[in-house]
């Protein structure tokens, strides 16, 4: 295999797959100094994040905030809520075919039910979720109580050793973790959008 294709896909596969590193400061003016820089230096605005629960200073100091729907449990739980449902359907109509009854009644009562036990489970997933803050931000909970802020910037493998230079000027910044990002394909189809919304009429 030649080596410019090994290094195509070393290099394809390092944009691809996107890590969040975690900071938390007391400072918005701080974290409006970073993201910044941040932003001067190439990420784009849909790759930093603060979240806070002082709405009001993250609009005075212009921080990218994490909307409201994302700071509460919303998505995994109805994923969750979908996947019991998707189960509770097929508990349904096994249950309806070893009976025996769809010979009798057809299988519209039946496939009925489980359509309504799945949308009734998905619902109630998300409603649950609307109550619990997001999986990834439980962590934070108490420095967010203390009125404390936490960034999170999505960086891809060329960007590591930019983040690192940059958040090596803001000692104050308390390192608090990797995690898992936002796929780089959505960042990207974010990024578009914002171009296109920014260019449209």
């Amino acid at each position: 295999m030649d080596v410019r294709t090994v290094n195509k896909g070393r290099d394809l596969k390092r944009v691809l797959i996107m890590n969040r590193h975690y900071y938390i400061s007391e400072d918005l003016d701080e974290l409006e100094a970073v993201e910044n820089e941040l932003e001067e230096s190439g990420l784009a605005t849909t790759q930093i994040h603060v979240l806070s629960d002082d709405d009001a200073g993250l609009e005075h100091h212009h921080l990218h905030e994490v909307e409201s729907v994302l700071k509460r449990d919303v998505v995994h739980s109805t994923e969750i809520g979908a996947l019991v449902g998707v189960c509770l359907a097929a508990l349904v109509l096994l249950l309806a075919w070893l009976s025996g009854l769809p010979e009798t009644l057809t299988w519209v009562p039946f496939g009925f039910l489980a359509v309504v036990v799945l949308g009734f489970c998905t619902w109630e997933g998300g409603l649950m979720g609307i109550q619990t803050p997001h999986h990834d931000f439980k962590r934070f909970q108490g420095a967010l109580r203390e009125g404390r802020h936490v960034l999170f910037v999505d960086v891809d493998g060329r960007q590591e050793q930019l983040l690192e230079r940059i958040m090596s000027f803001h000692p104050s910044m308390e390192v608090a973790g990797i995690g898992e990002s936002t796929p780089g394909w959505v960042i990207g189809a974010q990024n578009k959008i914002g171009e296109f919304t920014r260019w449209a009429p």
